[in-house]
């Protein structure tokens, strides 16, 4: 049998099927709840029970801990209803807006910017209308049922014609995906996804100056915001830190700085951790959140976008919220979490 789910203070209600989670029938009925990596490891959908009773499948503990979930909170990605349930939970608009469609791709070139990154170009079936925001993701459904989330790097704008998506990938030494795209992938090889996904993306409904914060290959969705940024001429005040261990995983630097050249409110802040004396590098050093503390002491009026490894992202909202008066509903995020940070490797 399927449960009610209503969703406070939206007032907005779905049915979940039996056995299915809450985010999958949200997501089926075109509600937007608040979410990043679908596998219990990201906690962006992290919300509070109200009323009713769920049980969670395979999920992190640091996550979600025991403690947490007895005192009412559920993750909707793994949360299964055993009865009608009212969550607490921020609405996010316009995260439902596009239909979530798996279709075909084929690859259209294959770049490396850095040894272990891979700009990937897909191009999309001519027969569908693939719509998103800037900064959400798709899925590639492997053989085997498994799937890996890539976000996409290029603004809807800059679809073109024929339509293509960027990605970029790093690549996990071991990785059922990644071994295969550095190793045997060819153009044209067809791949299957689905997409968009995700609720990370610009809000538009104010004029905060915008922290664009990246690590690694979390950049690709933060450059997605760029484009979209400047193609529709928002004009919100906007700065960039781009954090890296060497001068060489800033793999698309001259782009960042062309954009900051080209955006007169847009400013570029790379940082690196690890910075080695043949990178000849005269920038910024250390971790990268802390470099944006250093700067932006006060970021009560501020909203911030973050992407990139789990111990950044973490680390930036705890830091940012306690130390820097960023209100807590103004931190955005999408947590890279690789399969080993899914399984607690």
């Amino acid at each position: 049998m399927s449960f009610k789910v209503t969703v406070q203070p939206a007032g907005v209600n779905f049915d979940v099927g039996p056995g299915e989670v809450i985010l999958a029938a949200a997501i089926r009925a075109g509600v937007g709840l608040p979410y990043g990596c679908r596998d219990g490891a990201c906690g962006s959908c992290k919300s509070r029970l109200l009323e009713g009773r769920v049980t969670h499948g395979a999920h992190q503990l640091r996550t979600l801990t025991r403690e947490e979930e007895a005192a009412g909170w559920i993750l909707t990605c793994c949360a299964a209803p055993q009865t009608d349930c009212v969550v607490q939970a921020r609405t996010v608009a316009g995260a439902g807006d596009y239909p979530v469609q798996k279709m075909p791709a084929r690859v259209a070139s294959l770049e490396r910017p850095a040894a272990d990154v891979m700009l990937m170009k897909l191009q999309l079936p001519a027969t569908v209308a693939f719509k998103y925001r800037a900064g959400q993701y798709v899925e590639f459904i492997l053989r085997d049922g498994s799937r890996r989330s890539y976000s996409m790097a290029n603004a809807p704008e800059r679809l073109g014609n024929p339509p293509m998506i960027e990605l970029h990938l790093r690549h996990m030494p071991g990785g059922k995906f990644t071994d295969h795209v550095f190793g045997a992938m060819k153009d044209k090889e067809i791949l299957r996804m689905e997409g968009p996904l995700g609720s990370f993306f610009l809000r538009e409904d104010n004029d905060k100056p915008i922290v664009l914060l990246a690590s690694g290959t979390g950049f690709a969705p933060i450059k997605a915001i760029i484009e979209h940024i400047q193609d529709q001429g928002i004009e919100r005040p906007a700065v960039l830190y781009w954090g890296a261990r060497r001068r060489a995983d800033l793999y698309l630097h001259d782009w960042a700085q062309e954009a900051a050249a080209a955006l007169p409110n847009l400013r570029y802040v790379p940082v690196l951790s690890d910075a080695q004396p043949e990178d000849a590098w005269i920038g910024r050093i250390g971790f990268v959140h802390e470099a944006v503390m250093a700067d932006l002491p006060d970021m009560s009026g501020h909203e911030v976008y973050a992407c990139g490894v789990p111990v950044m992202v973490e680390s930036a909202q705890r830091d940012f919220t306690s130390r820097c008066g960023l209100p807590a509903e103004a931190f955005y995020a999408d947590s890279f979490t690789s399969e080993a940070d899914k399984h607690g490797a």
